[in-house]
């Protein structure tokens, strides 16, 4: 759903307008063409016209009719997912219910009850994403039951989220930046886990570029600025293969296609290496046309024609022919040494499983069809709800642990007796001991991995054999959270934990009691929760327990004063954190007055720190978090937290903005490296201190075979003063890279 404008803001022509509607609705009449069965017309018209009026006289914030969105996602879902009419005939609707007087009783008597449940679902992921954070966790577990149900209602959303993102320009700054974290917390691994490739990769993108638009532009210029060369050495690649498939006698096609915007700037953070050397820009893909009964093997034929050509690299080899992703994803994916030395990564696919790959979950259905086998997907379907009937109150974990479970990649183990068992990335024996059952789980004390005894934290690879071992006398502790990243294992460790946390809990109760008795405070829900707010622990329970386990011997306390019988908690001081200045009259910020906030302007009375995690400086594109606790705290957009805050506390995050102000100066960290020369570092200080009189708050050099790498922390007032650094740095003779970091 996009924000909506009234007509009169806009200057329109009626019937220009009308003409546009109807040919967006033709469209989607062609591209379901194929599909569309007798009486399928009468109904998609019906919706296309309930929809249109009951929109008629809003508007998105472009300024065109609001009843182009519900065409536009229909037509997503048909052409870029695979879905039929009645996808369409809910994607027509998907606002209706939510935005108009049109209810879901009025759906379910016009279209019956399959399509007014999804428009049910739809309709409650969209109040989710703007409510608080308790609630979203709360109704994000009733989307997944909907998804278990019909899974419909994802693939919808997904289309919806799609045009949203693709039309996100009209949008205001902050609307875009918390639109954009939503979409790569939650969505674009969605799309991702639904096998939905091609839209969890324009996904990301166009989140990356609303969030860190300066990166954006300059990998989008640097691959426009390459296309002509990478093209040549895509055909110069290409060619030996091609002619060995055609006198093979192969049905095939081969084309190279560029790697999203979004992978390679991973690829650059990750492997810290500049846009020139990231050789993978692109990757190489065969489509083979086979028999299902001969898939595997001309699949396997064609990699054995290209490791003839070039040699390949063993551990890059990825087998998902043999064990196919849980998403329904089959391919052979090699990556081989091409012409000048250059690592090419080639995947090789059937046209079947090409189409899976696209449309995913709609496609796998369509093939699935007449098949015995229940398939990857409704295993993990049947873990979604398995983890959704487990009774954990504490429900703000569970878009956390649902992410960690359910939306990363997955690994297949074998039991004993050679069944495979589908678990996540990062998974330890103790998982796979929780996915066995949950007394198995709760009694293991080792495991034999591929007849190896190993510990139960020991993280698990695809192939491996498990076997666990258990011992009456075992039972969860604590210590266990730190290695499961299942929701299973989560939940069950947790709901076993409780009972005994609350039998310590009440020594710790005890201890608590008598110290804030001898202070003059209460044992009152207050006291208690400004405690669990200082010492930063989420529950009394948790608070009690760790006093109990001596994990917080209450010395602090010392440092709070007490007012009638309430608890005062200390301001924290922290001397690395810069502040506006102290104004006796604060009061804790009010959320329509931080509309817009100017940092460094004395008039502004409203204290802010600057986060640790991303240490912003003036400049840096930012945004205002408000914390319980510590006041309001100042990220950088593109800081690594970021994404999380935005998607799941929308509602605290603050419009800010920087003013000029060279009375403050901000600590500033800068990695550089280049070539070990005499006078070297004399150089560099010179340039910093004496030339551009910048202050150098420390330094440390260290070199290694004729390469330093050195760290320097300096003041700066504003990030056009540390990009000038940074420019005249790399303009000294020697100097290979300078990279910004976050300072301690």
């Amino acid at each position: 759903m996009q924000a909506i404008a009234t007509q009169s803001e806009y200057n329109y022509n009626e019937e220009d307008e009308k003409k546009e509607i109807l040919r967006q609705y033709k469209a989607l009449l062609r591209v379901l063409k194929s599909k569309l069965k007798p009486g399928d017309k009468v109904l998609l018209r019906r919706a296309f016209e309930i929809s249109a009026e009951a929109h008629k006289t809003m508007r998105r914030k472009s300024g065109e009719p609001y009843i182009l969105h519900p065409l536009a996602v229909a037509k997503i879902c048909v052409e870029e997912i695979g879905l039929g009419i009645r996808s369409s005939i809910c994607a027509l609707l998907h606002d209706t219910v939510e935005d108009t007087d049109i209810t879901l009783e009025d759906i379910q008597r016009e279209f019956g009850s399959e399509i007014a449940k999804i428009v049910d679902g739809l309709t409650k992921i969209s109040s989710v994403m703007d409510s608080n954070a308790s609630q979203q966790a709360e109704n994000f577990k009733k989307i997944l039951l909907t998804l278990t149900d019909d899974p419909r209602v994802i693939l919808i959303k997904l289309a919806d989220r799609l045009h949203n993102m693709r039309t996100l320009d009209s949008m205001k700054r902050e609307k875009q930046l918390k639109i954009s974290s939503e979409t790569v917390y939650v969505y674009a691994p969605l799309a991702h886990r639904m096998g939905l490739y091609n839209i969890k990769t324009e996904l990301e993108d166009l989140a990356m570029k609303y969030m860190e638009p300066d990166t954006y532009r300059f990998i989008a210029q640097k691959l426009q600025d390459t296309k002509r060369e990478r093209n040549r050495y895509i055909n110069d690649f290409i060619k030996p293969i091609k002619e060995k498939l055609e006198r093979s006698g192969f049905d095939f096609e081969i084309y190279g296609r560029p790697k999203s915007i979004h992978s390679i700037w991973n690829k650059i953070k990750k492997k810290g290496v500049a846009f020139e050397e990231v050789y993978d820009l692109f990757a190489i893909r065969i489509l083979v046309n086979a028999p299902p009964e001969k898939e595997k093997e001309d699949c396997w034929k064609v990699y054995s024609i290209i490791t003839d050509a070039y040699n390949p690299s063993p551990e890059r080899l990825r087998d998902w022919l043999s064990n196919p992703k849980s998403n329904g994803y089959e391919a052979l994916h090699t990556t081989v040494m091409g012409p000048q030395g250059r690592w090419v990564e080639v995947q090789i696919r059937t046209k079947r499983m090409n189409e899976i790959a696209e449309k995913g979950l709609a496609a796998h259905w369509k093939y699935k069809e007449g098949t015995t086998d229940e398939s990857r997907f409704d295993k993990w379907f049947h873990q979604i709800r398995e983890a959704l009937g487990s009774n954990d109150s504490n429900s703000l974990d569970f878009l956390q642990d649902f992410k960690t479970s359910f939306l990363t990649e997955e690994i297949y183990v074998y039991t004993p007796k050679g069944d495979v068992k589908m678990l996540p990335v990062g998974a330890s024996a103790l998982d796979f001991a929780f996915s066995v059952h949950t007394a198995v789980g709760s009694k293991c004390i080792g495991a034999k991995v591929n007849h190896k005894l190993v510990p139960i934290s020991h993280k698990l690879k695809s192939g491996d054999q498990i076997e666990i071992i258990t011992s009456a006398k075992q039972k969860p502790n604590a210590e266990w959270l730190n290695f499961v990243v299942t929701s299973k294992a989560k939940s069950k460790i947790k709901d076993s934990l409780k009972e005994e946390k609350r039998t310590i809990a009440e020594d710790g109760k005890y201890i608590l009691q008598r110290k804030l008795e001898g202070m003059g405070a209460s044992m009152s829900v207050p006291n208690m929760e400004e405690l669990c707010q200082y010492y930063k622990i989420n529950s009394t329970l948790d608070l009690l327990y760790e006093i109990a386990t001596k994990k917080i011997e209450l010395k602090e306390l010392k440092d709070f004063t007490v007012a009638g019988d309430k608890l005062v908690m200390p301001k924290p001081v922290k001397p690395s954190e810069v502040k506006t200045e102290y104004d006796p009259a604060y009061k804790p910020i009010d959320k329509k007055d931080t509309e817009l906030i100017i940092f460094g302007e004395s008039s502004d009375k409203i204290m802010y720190t600057l986060a640790n995690c991303c240490k912003p400086i003036p400049g840096d594109d930012v945004f205002g978090f408000v914390t319980t606790g510590e006041g309001l705290k100042i990220h950088r957009t593109n800081c690594p937290n970021a994404a999380r805050l935005f998607a799941n506390y929308g509602h605290r995050v603050v419009k800010t903005k920087w003013a000029k102000n060279k009375e403050i100066s901000f600590l500033t960290g800068l990695k550089i490296i280049g070539i070990d020369d005499v006078g070297v570092i004399h150089k560099i200080t010179n340039l910093i201190s004496g030339e551009l009189k910048v202050n150098i708050s420390a330094m440390t050099i260290e070199a290694n075979d004729g390469i330093f790498e050195g760290n320097v922390k300096v003041f700066v007032h504003d990030k056009e003063e540390l990009e000038n650094l940074v420019a005249q740095l790399l303009a000294l003779p020697g100097i290979e890279r300078v990279d910004r970091y976050d300072t301690e």
